[in-house]
């Protein structure tokens, strides 16, 4: 029954953020990322998914921890009419809802590390680029999937179609951010061959996402960053805000 209000909650889910129901939710996100967690560091070494399977429940409850203020605050000032409690549930029914698409994924991922290439193998190059971006996909997808179920429920409390879009692109900037750099710190997740497997890197705080992220896109395109990552924005944006003013054309209003 708690799976079912979570992936078709009610009108009424985001109105008893009760300690009983947060903490089920919050469950419910952990467990499915730290399945799905084993899956990706277990190619590299079952120790490494051991550590994976730590770490992703960790980067959310990081992410969300040191978020909770604003969220709370972005709900109340941009016109949701949600409180603290009520902003953590909707976040965290998110993550949860995505957790659960990568756990059930996760005996797809599995038998994928399991028939890749080892570590050790000539082929074990390409096998990490090719494992890096099918995950990359999977993450993606839930995600964005996650994320327009959040719009949903956001668009059914908030009174304005603005107000619900304006406090979702605020908390996925927020989150994003802050996220991204989390993840850095904590990195590594899927374990390149030639490092050694370890929790962390031996300088989790030297350099930052965004730096790495911006010197990759400059160097494949040529020098032409800029161009080439508003192309990347808008690849990713159009099919979302689609989606959401279909979300407001669909969803009846209290």
């Amino acid at each position: 029954m708690h799976l079912r209000q979570l992936i078709q909650p009610d009108a009424d889910w985001l109105d008893a953020p009760s300690p009983r129901r947060v903490a089920r939710v919050a469950l419910t996100a952990c467990a499915g990322l730290a399945i799905y967690g084993f899956t990706v560091g277990f190619w590299r070494d079952p120790l490494m998914g051991g550590y994976v399977a730590v770490k992703l429940p960790l980067l959310i409850a990081l992410t969300l921890g040191c978020n909770g203020l604003l969220n709370g605050l972005l709900g109340l000032l941009l016109g949701t009419g949600l409180g603290f409690r009520q902003s953590l549930l909707a976040l965290l029914t998110s993550f949860a809802l995505a957790a659960l698409i990568l756990g059930s994924l996760a005996p797809v991922t599995f038998f994928l590390a399991w028939n890749a290439p080892p570590p050790d193998s000539p082929g074990a190059k390409n096998a990490h680029a090719a494992y890096l971006v099918a995950h990359t996909a999977l993450i993606g997808f839930a995600g964005i999937t996650a994320n327009l179920h959040l719009h949903r429920l956001l668009a059914v409390k908030a009174p304005t179609p603005a107000a619900a879009t304006a406090t979702l692109l605020a908390w996925l900037g927020g989150n994003g951010f802050l996220g991204a750099q989390f993840s850095w710190i904590l990195r590594p997740f899927f374990g390149t061959p030639t490092i050694k497997v370890e929790f962390l890197r031996e300088n989790p705080l030297h350099g930052n996402f965004y730096d790495t992220v911006w010197k990759a896109i400059d160097k494949t395109s040529g020098g032409h960053g800029l161009p080439a990552l508003c192309v990347i924005l808008v690849f990713l944006l159009t099919p979302i805000l689609h989606a959401i003013h279909k979300n407001h054309q669909t969803t009846p209003r209290p």
